[in-house]
């Protein structure tokens, strides 16, 4: 213990004996601000009795794993311990997610059979960040459905892209994984928004009321398909051909229903289809919008 006119200091090494923290690591809080220190009159570093309590906490907050930074914003009244703990916490959140997400690729494969086994290692290679998969998919969406409305299209993401679960299979993530490697496929997403909007979308002006009138009709069918009713003409189909019609300001007869059927050329592509298998196999439901679209076709062509 040393004594000048400010009152008692402590030095450096009876610091490391009141709190078991190393003098080299006290040093090394010194240099990146942590903590403050003094020079006596021979050099050597000097502290007041408050360091010891702060370096203790230091400490305690270092064996929860708290990154410096966060450290520091406590110390310096930017943050409280619970706000410090809460942040780390969703860190950590995010990391075992990831681990997850790590854990089934590895599972899936190591399962794979042997001559898919090279194929499967380059899929999920691609497409190793669980966020990125999702985000993937979303920006698939986006522009095919921009005229929704904010909160419809993220009704639409959550009945199409649900999260993975805490502890996801691994035939989901390589599910996931497809599904995020065709939505960077031009000519699917090409393909995918001629079937939404049955053509390319130059014929509808209004684009956003054509969209709200077609997700309408979506919840309409759902439950008929969801209880797995064959597809028939009804206030279903009709309601898909009229928000049809109307977008393209024209009448809702049997000419402008063939013409409708007519202009599904990727209602057969292969790659569709796909896209809404995978869609079902990572929601677990049958009723996707795939689904749901391809009954109403069904029903319209017993129309015409």
């Amino acid at each position: 213990m040393t004594e000048d006119t400010l009152g008692v200091t402590v030095s450096i090494g009876e610091l490391s004996r009141r709190t078991g923290v190393p003098v080299r690591t006290i040093r090394f809080y010194c240099d990146n601000g942590i903590l403050e220190s003094r020079r006596s009159g021979g050099g050597h570093r000097t502290f007041f009795p408050a360091a010891v309590d702060r370096l203790l906490l230091v400490r305690r907050l270092r064996a929860m794993g708290l990154p410096l930074a966060a450290i520091s914003n406590v110390l310096d009244g930017k943050e409280t311990i619970a706000e410090a703990a809460a942040a780390e916490r969703a860190a950590i959140d995010a990391e075992l997610e990831a681990l997850r997400w790590r854990r089934a690729a590895l599972a899936a494969i190591e399962n794979a059979p042997p001559d898919e086994r090279a194929g499967r290692l380059k899929l999920l290679a691609a497409v190793h960040d669980r966020s990125a998969v999702i985000d993937s998919v979303v920006a698939f969406w986006r522009p095919i459905l921009r005229p929704l409305p904010p909160e419809e299209f993220d009704s639409f993401i959550d009945m199409n892209v649900p999260p993975l679960p805490n502890e996801p299979a691994p035939d989901q993530v390589v599910a996931y994984a497809e599904l995020a490697t065709m939505t960077t496929d031009p000519q699917v997403k090409t393909a995918m928004t001629h079937q939404i909007w049955r053509s390319d979308g130059s014929r509808i002006s209004d684009r956003r009321t054509f969209v709200t009138a077609v997700a309408s009709a979506f919840e309409v069918a759902a439950p008929v398909v969801a209880a797995h009713e064959s597809p028939r003409p009804g206030v279903e189909l009709d309601q898909f051909v009229h928000a049809h019609a109307a977008a393209r300001k024209e009448r809702d007869t049997h000419h402008f229903r063939r013409s409708l059927l007519a202009t599904g050329t990727t209602d057969t592509d292969p790659r569709i289809h796909r896209f809404w298998r995978l869609t079902a196999d990572i929601t677990g439901s049958e009723t996707t919008v795939g689904a749901i679209h391809y009954w109403l076709l069904d029903a319209l062509r017993q129309t015409v």
